[in-house]
């Protein structure tokens, strides 16, 4: 039996050590330049960054990784796990908007990890040693070009030892309401987890000859939970094929994702639900005509809420592709618990409640499938630390052996999410900070506990407001919407609601303004104490695309929201 992924990645090498576990797209188009990585040749290149670790580091060590979109990564990944070394995948500084950002990130991680070593690009690396004055955190840390460990350094190798409960590698949350923190993973946690990914999505042995190993196309992060441990890392479990590509060739040309399940015609590919409008932005019809998507059979829709009307428009646009409408995946997951919680059916298409009977079907709520194997789910009470029943809305709560060890070196916030107990139930619970309820035994996320806005003693999800705007009028962008509470004084908490438009927008600013209020009037009887309108890119989001509402209200107090005009507050 495995004890880890490098165990199973040696029996892969040697089994089929020809095989492609991953191709990637060098500028993120399918007939582009293209590398490639066989199952031998991924399995020495971890075991040679494995080796060299090892000579300088001891058993559970943290090593920063800080490559660029490429497989150099996955090397330096699966080396970490090879070396009994903890990884900590880190956002290298890409471009001078980013590195100040990226840098601030990379000092928290480097000192809240106690790294020892820095694993990277031979960009990344020559880009920090010209910065080596500015960065005091590194000094004393040792760092490399994983592209300069040489091969015959795997001939040192060792076994390291590893266990169930051996940390595995620091995935370090992306912050949504609160400063990030590295939730130790353990082998045990991956091994489980991937076990959930596999028979939710139903990755079988048929699936997998149905496709001829052809799996997983991804544009996902790989520094983040959903990148890595479901496409890089499920591909190494199955012993599969997956294409990758860098987010930035996503971003710049979107057509290029469904340019690639075309071309190579894989089981699964996903996102979060920004990526399918993206991608619906860009349907031409000529572009729908030239796509074959008849064999996408889970298309994963995941870390953000999951829109009843974008699986409608993404239904309907792509059918004439051969899109399966149950291919749609809605799902739920968090690095607490390593990744999967929840998911759908591959053979049903998403199930839609609706919240109120007379409101519109696009504002449904989404189910996001049902718990994988050995995962318990429960909605509590927060405030009671008590059961509630189907139907009732409280904070969901997990358990299982994909619940991660904690966060690391933070024993007060570990007790606080991480050893929960519930009356009646056995084990500890994660208490995930995420609302929703159950209904037949399948999970609807509503939201966030700490973004829930209490306004005249009534709870409303800033979701559900968020949506309301973007359905009033075409010039809000989806998925580009903040709703928060602010103190007015005299009034108290009062909603306010930012939302993104496109440039085209500056001349009907009072129209969609009131088509806001009154959309969120009639829905939920509030009256919104400002309406404001940004610039693309103005809202803040993580590193998998949630909006930060906290960044948001703070932007919005400090007067540093990039407005694109100032419409007068009611």
């Amino acid at each position: 039996m495995a004890r880890s992924l490098i165990d199973l990645l040696t029996a892969h090498a040697s089994e089929h050590p020809d095989r492609i576990a991953y191709r990637y797209l060098v500028t993120g188009d399918s007939d582009g330049e293209i590398q490639y990585m066989s199952y031998a040749r991924l399995a020495l290149r971890s075991r040679a960054v494995a080796a060299w670790l090892q000579d300088r580091l001891p058993t559970g060590a943290r090593a920063l990784l800080l490559h660029p979109p490429g497989l150099e990564f996955v090397c330096g990944y699966l080396g970490c796990l090879a070396a009994g070394v903890v990884a900590v995948p880190g956002v290298p500084p890409q471009g001078r908007a980013h590195n100040h950002r990226a840098l601030i990130r990379m000092r928290r991680l480097i000192a809240d990890s106690d790294a020892k070593v820095i694993l990277g690009g031979r960009e990344v690396i020559a880009s920090l040693a010209a910065q080596a004055e500015q960065l005091p955190e590194t000094a004393g840390l040792t760092w490399i070009a994983t592209e300069d460990i040489p091969d015959d350094a795997a001939d040192a190798w060792r076994e390291p030892g590893l266990t169930a409960d051996t940390v595995a590698f620091l995935q370090y949350t992306s912050g949504s309401t609160s400063a990030p923190k590295g939730v130790a993973v353990t082998h045990g946690n991956l091994l489980d987890n991937q076990h959930v990914i596999t028979e939710r999505m139903g990755h079988t042995p048929e699936a997998i000859a149905e496709h001829g190993g052809e799996m997983f196309v991804s544009w996902l992060p790989m520094y983040h939970d959903m990148g890595l441990i479901g496409p890089v890392l499920n591909t190494v479990h199955l012993g599969v094929t997956a294409t990758l590509f860098s987010p930035l060739h996503f971003l710049q040309q979107p057509q290029r994702w469904l340019t690639a399940v075309d071309r190579y015609r894989p089981h699964t590919s996903g996102g979060p639900n920004f990526a399918y409008e993206l991608a619906l932005k860009h349907a031409t019809p000529e572009f729908v005509d030239s796509l074959d998507l008849s064999s996408w059979r889970v298309a994963f829709n995941g870390a953000e809420p999951v829109r009843a009307a974008t699986l409608r428009r993404f239904t309907d646009t792509f059918a004439p592709a051969g899109l399966r409408r149950e291919a749609l995946y809605p799902c739920y997951g968090l690095a607490e618990a390593t990744l999967m919680v929840t998911g759908g059916s591959k053979t049903a298409p998403a199930t839609r409640l609706a919240t109120d009977p007379a409101g519109e079907a696009d504002a449904a709520a989404v189910g996001c499938g049902r718990p994988g194997p050995g995962v318990t789910v429960a909605v509590v009470d927060p405030d009671h630390g008590t059961e509630l029943p189907d139907g009732e809305t409280g904070e969901i709560w997990v358990g299982g052996a994909s619940v991660a060890k904690g966060y690391w070196r933070n024993a007060l916030a570990t007790r606080e999410t991480f050893r929960a107990t519930l009356p009646g139930r056995a084990g500890r619970f994660l208490r995930t900070g995420d609302l929703g309820f159950l209904h037949d035994d399948e999970l609807f996320v509503t939201g966030r506990l700490k973004d829930l806005m209490v306004i005249d003693g009534r709870n409303h999800y800033p979701q559900d407001l968020e949506l309301a705007a973007e359905l009033a009028h075409p010039a809000l962008r989806p998925g580009c919407t903040a709703a928060f509470s602010a103190d007015t004084g005299a009034d108290g908490e009062q909603p306010v609601l930012v939302a993104e438009a496109d440039p085209d927008a500056a001349g009907e600013i009072e129209k969609i303004t009131d088509l806001v209020r009154a959309a969120i009037g009639d829905a939920h009887g509030l009256h919104l104490q400002e309406v404001v309108l940004v610039h693309a890119g103005t809202i803040p989001k993580t590193s998998s695309g949630k909006i930060q509402r906290r960044a948001t209200r703070a932007a919005h107090l400090d007067g540093t929201l990039a407005r694109i005009d100032a419409p007068a507050t009611r």
